[in-house]
């Protein structure tokens, strides 16, 4: 059974068992008014005739008995009876009168009782000639006929509501379930060729639009790690086989003219060195490129002071460009130390952010390189600004695919990796990385993280 299907008929249960619960309410309260509106007519006669019976004045007694015949309608099969209460406790019996109804009038004075169709109300009157018991009976088939008509329209009306209830929770759970079944559909045409579809965002804060967040989440991984393999087989055997040829020439060279006099072998030897180094280089990029397009579970992952990282970066680059001109600016940091909080792996941020300082202390020829650290709108900003040779504009939109360089950097070592891994360490990190460049004036790229507000209850 789906889900959907689950909570109409969950909503069917629940408003239906409401519905019956007021019903029975209903059909109880006018069920106990009847009657007890009944038995207060009785309890009238009652008083009346007691009243009749007391009085020896003539006059008074016909005047009386004109009121009950003018003002009180005589009920169905009515009767009175006038019991002496010392003749029924020798073991007497009343005609028509339940025993049971006696004994609870002498015992409390007064009681009402139903046998069958027939109601009953009684009292015990002290009079001056001896006490009487006073009995009025009389059925009531105008208020049994009121309370079976409405039990009818209950049920008939329960009926319909149970009808009209299960076809408003089709709707109701075919509405809600509506998102569910769009997000259901739009996942189930994204596959390995087309990671790049994305849902569509909800307005909100229900758990439709955190589902469609999670799953775009989720296809960013995806998506990531799919571009890292792909790029990672392209790439691998192309950027590998260039020093691979030239250590395989220098030593086939090597071989061939080791027996011949004057043959350079040191110069070989360098050569086989410097393709080794290279080759060592090309693959320590792409086992890094390849490693940051997986998730790993967030392990090792902490809060990390944007401060911090920042004096990290700057002895990174230090340790490898001694000769760097890379300046920290502190001046836009925001008063709340909290938004200066963001969560991650600091050995991977510290990777990405490095790369993107080498790259522009590399470009702008040790001319000064910037490294602001700024928050804004709920995200902590890394600007590197530079002064040097900048990118062509036709260069731009490609700089982030792994083994890309920019048409103007022919003279300077690297292998076009550094940017697509700082670009993949980024996403694993929930933040985006934005590029200005102009050639000939100098770049600078902003990596934005979020801002780590705590777990979410």
């Amino acid at each position: 059974m789906t889900i959907q299907k689950k909570v109409a008929l969950l909503f069917l249960v629940l408003t239906v068992s409401v519905i019956l619960i007021f019903s029975s309410a209903i059909f109880y309260f006018v069920h106990q008014f009847t009657f007890d509106d009944f038995y207060k007519r009785l309890e009238t006669r009652v008083n009346i005739s007691s009243q009749i019976h007391h009085l020896n004045d003539r006059d008074s007694l016909g005047m009386y008995r004109e009121i009950r015949q003018r003002y009180l309608e005589r009920l169905i099969a009515e009767k009175q009876y006038i019991i002496k209460p010392d003749i029924y406790t020798k073991g007497k019996t009343v005609k028509g009168v339940p025993r049971q109804l006696i004994n609870n009038i002498i015992a409390n004075g007064k009681s009402r009782f139903k046998a069958d169709n027939v109601f009953y109300a009684g009292n015990i009157f002290h009079f001056p000639e001896g006490d009487a018991i006073i009995v009025v009976s009389a059925t009531n088939p105008s208020g049994l006929s009121e309370l079976n008509d409405l039990e009818q329209v209950l049920i008939i009306s329960f009926l319909i509501s149970i009808l009209i209830v299960y076809l408003i929770g089709r709707r109701f759970s075919y509405h809600t379930f509506k998102p569910v079944r769009s997000i259901i559909k739009k996942v189930n045409t994204i596959t390995a060729s087309n990671l790049h579809l994305r849902l569509e965002d909800y307005s909100g804060k229900d758990e439709i639009a955190e589902l469609t967040q999670t799953f775009n989440n989720m296809l960013d991984r995806l998506e990531t790690a799919f571009e890292t393999q792909n790029n990672f087989i392209s790439n691998a055997s192309h950027e590998l086989r260039t020093p691979l040829a030239i250590i395989k020439g220098e030593a086939e060279l090597s071989l061939k003219n080791l027996d011949q006099p004057g043959a350079d072998l040191h110069k070989n030897l360098k050569e086989i060195l410097t393709g080794t180094q290279s080759l060592q280089d090309i693959i320590t990029s792409l086992l890094g490129l390849a490693q940051s397009g997986f998730d790993g579970k967030k392990q090792n992952w902490e809060q990390i002071r944007a401060d911090e990282l920042a004096f990290m970066v700057k002895e990174a680059v230090d340790h490898i460009i001694p000769t760097n001109n890379l300046s920290i600016d502190f001046s836009s940091l925001p008063d709340d130390v909290d938004s200066l909080v963001t969560q991650g792996n600091i050995n991977l941020l510290k990777l990405a952010i490095s790369n993107i300082g080498l790259n522009a202390c590399k470009y702008s020829e040790n001319k000064p390189v910037t490294l602001k650290v700024y928050a804004e709108n709920n995200s902590i900003i890394f600007s590197v600004k530079d002064q040097g040779i900048g990118i062509p504009e036709g260069d731009v939109q490609h700089i982030f695919e792994p083994f890309f360089r920019a048409s103007n950097t022919g003279k300077y070592e690297g292998h076009g990796v550094g940017l697509p891994l700082a670009l993949n360490i980024v996403r694993l990190h929930k933040g985006n990385i934005g590029i200005v460049s102009k050639e000939g004036q100098g770049t600078e790229i902003r990596v934005m993280l979020p801002v780590y507000r705590g777990e979410k209850s």
